[in-house]
């Protein structure tokens, strides 16, 4: 695998809450990443995969294996307890997959007492804490590097959040295209948003639904991706110093 040469350019943007109310003049942040290039001789992307719950999308990870296909992989505790056959693959292939916070329990790393499309937030500092180190803390007992990146359930979070999450020595890993809505689209759909990704972008999509038509899609739109010469990057490849928070 070629190792990239990009830098990181974060971009935050402000996003309403699906639902839940919120204190005047609270809104909550969805972080926007991209991958600014320098001088490579091919196009790059970034694949990152929540595995939030429940099982293993094998089409997807079965997939990347076979074609040696790099990815971030963001993963939480209550999935590795689930899936040690899936983990056990990952970890024997860390050319391939690297292997990211997405927290404990799969809650929104959020302070305020909210809920963010139907998911209860942590609710308090205290509890962001424990949803972003149980994440971490179950990372490392299941034999892997400590992560150094954290994208909690939502892909939501409050200034404070991100401010709290930072100083616990994480970057956060936004995205630039949501490449399978949730794991909610039809494959078709899912296809054509990975074959809507340009030069520089990352792209988030689940591996953790293996009942739903997405992870077809997913399968189809990588190897697109593929086939017109692109790269496959780790976000661990990227200069640290690039990783810092960034608002406008």
């Amino acid at each position: 695998m070629v190792r990239s040469t990009s830098l990181l350019l974060l971009v935050f943007s402000l996003a309403v809450p699906a639902s839940g109310a919120i204190a005047p003049g609270h809104r909550l942040l969805e972080p926007s990443l991209r991958l600014a290039k320098k001088s490579v001789d091919a196009p790059e992307v970034a694949l990152t995969f929540d595995a939030c719950m429940g099982k293993v999308d094998h089409r997807i990870l079965d997939m990347l294996v076979t074609e040696k296909i790099a990815a971030t992989i963001f993963v939480t505790a209550r999935w590795l307890k689930r899936n040690p056959d899936a983990f056990a693959v990952m970890k024997a292939h860390p050319d391939l997959f690297e292997i990211e916070d997405h927290g404990a329990n799969h809650v929104p790393a959020v302070e305020m007492p909210i809920s963010i499309y139907g998911i209860r937030a942590a609710g308090s500092p205290e509890a962001v804490a424990a949803e972003v180190a149980g994440g971490a803390d179950a990372i490392i007992r299941s034999g892997s590097a400590r992560p150094t990146w954290f994208r909690g359930a939502t892909a939501k979070y409050s200034a404070q959040s991100m401010v709290q999450i930072e100083a616990m020595g994480f970057r956060v890993a936004g995205f630039s295209i949501n490449g399978d809505g949730g794991a909610t689209l039809g494959a078709r759909e899912t296809q054509r948003r990975f074959a809507a990704a340009r030069d520089g972008d990352v792209i988030i999509a689940h591996i953790n639904q293996p009942d739903r038509k997405a992870g077809e899609g997913v399968v189809a739109g990588v190897r697109d991706l593929k086939k017109r010469g692109y790269r496959f990057v780790l976000l661990r490849d990227q200069p640290e110093q690039m990783g810092k928070l960034a608002t406008k």
